[in-house]
């Protein structure tokens, strides 16, 4: 038998380790020879720890949320005995879920031990650069992606081909190929997942881009906050070149490619081409104006190519089945799978892989299980808006539940695929707030080179603040509008040009919660606590004093069979009265007198 404990990011904060090892223990105690091996991310992220036990015949049974406690009863009786443990398996439910996904960018993921090379050339790893090594050229190369109609994967969306075939025409005996893996949307996780769960379809994409556009020399850019992901990079790129999967002399030929890999500090705009390869290089990375773009002119003035993780995951799959195969899936435009990060009120968050042109219906309603409240709990209903594209993106109302997710749909309504965060957001979303949070997100990392995106997210924030705090006035909302737009069409680089999304999209399909944050001074959502109100209803009212005792600033006022009330004007709002009732009198929000 052979047992995969899920250890990720996500299952090694969730405990997998622990239970990696109480098995490793158990098994050993009791004298069952087995192997207890680690993987990667199965995607499942909200039924972590997960345990995969594949039987002698390759039968695969799948343990979920499982504790140290666990350990023992699945170690003796599904190892020992040969029994399942059926009540710690995945439900039926959540099994078919998992079941509704494509996947070739995560084919392994989960899979294989990421940290053994072997496992994953048994699973056909490396044959995709052997061909193209010992049997194509590199314009041969260029046309199978050509056909795939693979576009990049980390938001922008252009065309693969078409960045290697710019590379490969460019003239110069040295070119560089370069992964992004400068992954910064909050609330995704895709790129660090192939990282940590799968590193070598890396280094083989890599090395056929590579291969593609005549380079020698690779460059994984990652930033230093994801330490799991390097020390597996690290691991494969040691195991890649023992076994002769990178170096000199490659498959017999006189090929050589090799790889190193380069940490960032984080900094969110060094995501965008021209400021990555500043920092690589050594200096500030801030964004520079283009033309030349890296394709001819690149990392240290020479000819580079710049794909992200996702991108190059899907490249050794494209090779080894043709360009035709993976075209036939998604759309005419959008060929392929992609992944996303389903996270926030949604039942099954987690990591997803999904041909383009599935519905948001399928993904929240389906994948996703639905929607839940802010506790987790299942309510169903409808979704108020989905955040897709993180702060580069836009809002998604339920008007947008049946279209077809893909580059160009997306960009019709505002938003954009970005790199795949998808943000599920219940009825009790304040939208202001939303967009709030990614203009902070957006200003704090602005490089700060070009004066637009400067001072035009900072003054975009300050007029968001004023709408939370009940000081803007209708002329607000006309100006948040207008320095938007500035902002999108005066920008340097992509972060300026995009950090405007959210806003827009908020005003576009919220204005009239918006509206209510300026015009009436409430936050219909009860969120904003420099809008709320709070009052106490006569006919609940017991006359306990309770609180008006714990007021901190004495606002509530009342006597023996007079309902007591709360002077708006001392009001701090701290929400005290509201937490001591214990008949629910104290309500806040609408109706506040």
């Amino acid at each position: 038998m052979r047992v995969l404990v899920g250890q990720g990011s996500c299952g090694i904060a969730a405990g997998a380790r622990a239970v990696h090892d109480e098995i490793k223990r158990v098994a050993l105690e009791s004298k069952i020879d087995v192997d207890v091996l680690t993987t990667g991310c199965m995607g499942a992220c909200f039924l972590e720890p997960v345990v995969e036990i594949y039987d002698e015949d390759g039968t695969r049974h799948t343990y979920v949320k499982v504790k140290p406690d666990d350990v023992a009863a699945i170690v003796k009786e599904h190892l020992g005995k040969g029994k399942p443990v059926e009540e710690r398996l995945i439900p039926p439910d959540d099994a078919s879920k998992l079941k509704k996904q494509t996947k070739i960018a995560l084919r392994n993921c989960g899979i294989i031990n990421p940290e053994n090379v072997d496992e994953y050339v048994a699973r056909g790893g490396y044959e995709g650069a052997k061909k193209c090594v010992t049997t194509l050229t590199g314009e041969k190369v260029v046309e199978i992606i050509k056909e795939s109609g693979l576009r990049g994967r980390g938001g922008g969306g252009f065309p693969t081909w078409f960045k290697w075939n710019a590379a490969r025409s460019s003239p110069g005996d040295k070119k560089y190929i370069i992964c992004n893996a400068d992954e910064g949307d909050p609330g995704a996780f895709m790129d660090r997942a192939i990282m940590e769960g799968d590193p070598h379809s890396i280094l083989e994409g890599m090395l056929i881009a590579a291969f593609a556009i005549g380079a020698d020399e690779g460059v994984i850019y990652v930033r230093a906050e994801y330490p799991l992901a390097i020390t597996r990079l690290e691991t494969a790129i040691e195991q890649a070149r023992a076994g002769g999967y990178i170096g000199k002399n490659l498959y017999g030929t006189d090929y050589c490619f090799d790889v190193r890999i380069k940490a960032g500090a984080g900094a969110f705009v060094c995501g965008e081409e021209t400021a990555l390869i500043a920092s690589v290089e050594g200096r500030r990375g801030m964004p520079t104006l283009r033309p030349p773009y890296p394709p001819q002119k690149g990392l240290f003035g020479k000819p580079t190519v710049i794909n992200n993780v996702e991108t190059l995951a899907n490249i050794a799959w494209i090779i080894t089945n043709g360009g035709a195969a993976f075209a036939a899936m998604g759309t005419e435009k959008s060929s392929g799978t992609k992944t996303f990060a389903l996270t926030g009120h949604v039942a099954k968050t987690g990591l997803i892989e999904i041909p383009f042109g599935i519905t948001l219906r399928e993904i929240v309603n389906e994948i996703g299980g639905g929607l839940t409240d802010e506790k987790g709990n299942y309510i169903g209903g409808d979704y108020k808006a989905v955040q897709i594209g993180g702060p580069s993106g836009g809002c998604l109302t339920m008007e947008h539940i049946d279209m077809p997710l893909d580059y160009e749909t997306l960009a019709g309504v505002g938003a954009m695929v970005g790199s795949g965060g998808i943000v599920v957001m219940n009825q009790n979303t304040c939208m202001v707030k939303i967009a709030r949070y990614f203009m902070q997100f957006t200003q704090n990392e602005s490089c700060g080179k070009c004066v637009v995106c400067r001072e035009g997210t900072r003054q975009m924030l300050v007029l968001l603040d004023d709408i939370i705090d009940g000081t803007a006035t209708s002329e607000t909302i006309e100006l948040l509008e207008e320095l938007a737009h500035v902002v999108k069409v005066g920008s340097l680089c992509a972060l300026g040009k995009t950090a405007p999304n959210p806003v827009l999209s908020a005003l576009r399909f919220f204005r009239e919660e918006v509206e209510a944050h300026v015009i009436d001074k409430r936050c219909p959502t009860d969120n904003c606590e420099a809008l709320l109100s709070y009052h106490i209803v006569p006919e609940l009212c017991k006359f306990c004093t309770l609180c008006a005792k714990r007021c901190p600033v004495n606002c509530i006022s009342g006597s023996k069979g007079v309902p007591y009330v709360i002077d708006s004007e001392k009001c701090i709002k701290c929400g005290v009265c509201a937490s001591v009732c214990k008949f629910g009198a104290v309500k806040k929000g609408k109706g506040a007198q």
